[in-house]
């Protein structure tokens, strides 16, 4: 068995964290998957390398790096006047003079969560691509190490919350690579810019006022509040809010620790989220299936539910041919429509969604730990040969399938259940297999 610096290391080399952005009207901008939150579900899989703060190459001192312009002296002041505004709100709502003298004893306009939040250029991926590195080798290898490890923690969480460790673990190995990378954007300095912003600066102090009950409650300092730069924190990146509701103290030493290099907090504090949520034990989040020559695809929806022996009556059956077994009413979800896997998901399923409601994310999530506990890779194809849709081609399919008579009910670049219910209305008119998937090929046909 590794040791744990050997753990670390191997983690460190082959496992990178995974970071969602969303199309539209995500909370904290489009960042998605840095915190356990309901968001509007994302159009498509758009992936960011990170939404970490890069490190500071080794061969540049601070001497060498950008000079303060006078916009970023002029936004110190102005943010400087903000603070002391702000503390006025902030003592309304119970938070002590001597607190925010702490949190805010050092703190300046930081420029480069700005920037950040600014610059989120779209690097879309597909599912597939998207899985091939959520639920890569090395991820699957790493995360057994973390569940042999920590065996014996995951277990009494398992056994208090009731739900499965291998899907503690595979929400840990997505949020933070097991825990190696967790962000070290110091928090308030971070949520205090984003407020004083303003472009969702309501939301911003919302998190800002909680960030600093956290350190009034004395779970952590502003030293050891760091994160990523949108303000998510600690091994399963709970956003403020979401820490002061639903953070466990599992050891019931007086903190809810979920900074340290001890997970323990941090992995009872997912369980316990997602137990809020409903978590049914025992249950998959999903079951790949096959469905029959002939299916009617639009019986691929959320929306209708069936036992898996009416599924199996439709020929919805599992990969080895046989009938799903009963966990429950369930939905078929074909998400890269007729061409790629099928799945057959259960209530839990949407449960992972209150972490983060991309589909891909939840995919990722409940094959990873499936994978960690020893199940087979998704057996079918994908076409690969396909790329995802870029938002301004998401926009201009909507707008096409709208002139051409099959109303999207808006153009938001968002594929919801409108535009699904377009482009199927789309492909029965046109003789084609109406899965309502939103393709490249579809929009070239619609040019």
């Amino acid at each position: 068995m590794r040791n744990t610096e050997q753990l670390r290391r191997a983690i460190r080399r082959a496992t990178l964290p995974l970071a969602l952005i969303s199309g539209a009207g995500a909370a904290v901008a489009t960042p998605v998957a840095q915190s356990p939150r309901p968001e509007a579900r994302p159009a498509v899989v758009v992936l960011a390398s990170s939404l970490r703060p890069q490190s500071r190459p080794a061969d540049v001192s601070p001497s060498q790096e950008a000079p303060v312009t006078l916009a970023q002296a002029t936004s110190n002041e102005a943010f400087n006047r903000w603070i002391r505004d702000f503390r006025t709100r902030a003592q309304a709502q119970g938070i002590t003079d001597a607190t925010l003298s702490n949190a805010f004893s050092d703190i300046r306009y930081n420029a480069d969560v700005i920037r950040r939040d600014r610059n989120q250029s779209e690097f879309t991926k597909t599912l597939w691509d998207y899985l091939d590195s959520a639920v890569s080798d090395s991820r699957v290898s790493n995360g057994k190490a973390a569940l042999r490890e920590h065996a014996a923690i995951l277990d009494e969480i398992e056994a208090r919350y009731g739900v499965e460790k291998e899907v503690v673990v595979a929400v840990w190995g997505l949020e933070s690579a097991y825990g190696e990378v967790r962000g070290d954007t110091p928090i308030i300095g971070a949520l205090a810019t984003l407020a004083f912003d303003g472009r969702r600066g309501s939301f911003f102090e919302s998190q800002l006022v909680a960030a600093l009950e956290i350190l009034q409650n004395g779970d952590t300092t502003p030293q050891n509040m760091t994160g990523s730069w949108a303000g998510a924190m600690g091994h399963t990146q709970f956003i403020p809010t979401s820490y002061l509701s639903y953070a466990v103290d599992f050891r019931s030493d007086g903190r809810r620790d979920i900074w340290s290099d001890d997970p323990t907090d941090a992995l009872a504090s997912t369980a316990a989220y997602l137990k809020n949520f409903g978590w049914v034990q025992g249950q998959p989040w999903g079951v790949e299936v096959r469905v029959p020559d002939g299916f009617d695809y639009t019986q691929a929806s959320r929306k209708i539910t069936r036992s898996p022996a009416q599924w199996a009556a439709d020929g919805v059956v599992a990969m080895n041919g046989q009938p799903v077994p009963d966990h429950g009413s369930a939905s078929i979800l074909l998400p890269a429509g007729a061409q790629g896997a099928a799945f057959m998901i259960f209530k839990n399923f949407e449960v992972i969604e209150r972490y983060n409601t991309a589909d891909a994310y939840v995919i990722g999530v409940g094959h990873l730990s499936d994978r960690i506990a020893g199940k087979a890779p998704i057996q079918a194809s994908w076409p690969r040969g396909d790329r995802a849709l870029r938002f301004a081609e998401r926009e201009e399919l909507q707008r096409r399938l709208t002139r051409a008579g099959f109303s999207t009910q808006g153009v938001d670049g968002r594929i919801g259940p409108n535009t699904i219910d377009a482009i199927r209305s789309y492909q029965r008119a046109n003789g084609l297999v109406p899965d309502g998937y939103a393709s490249l090929r579809l929009l070239e046909r619609l040019r």
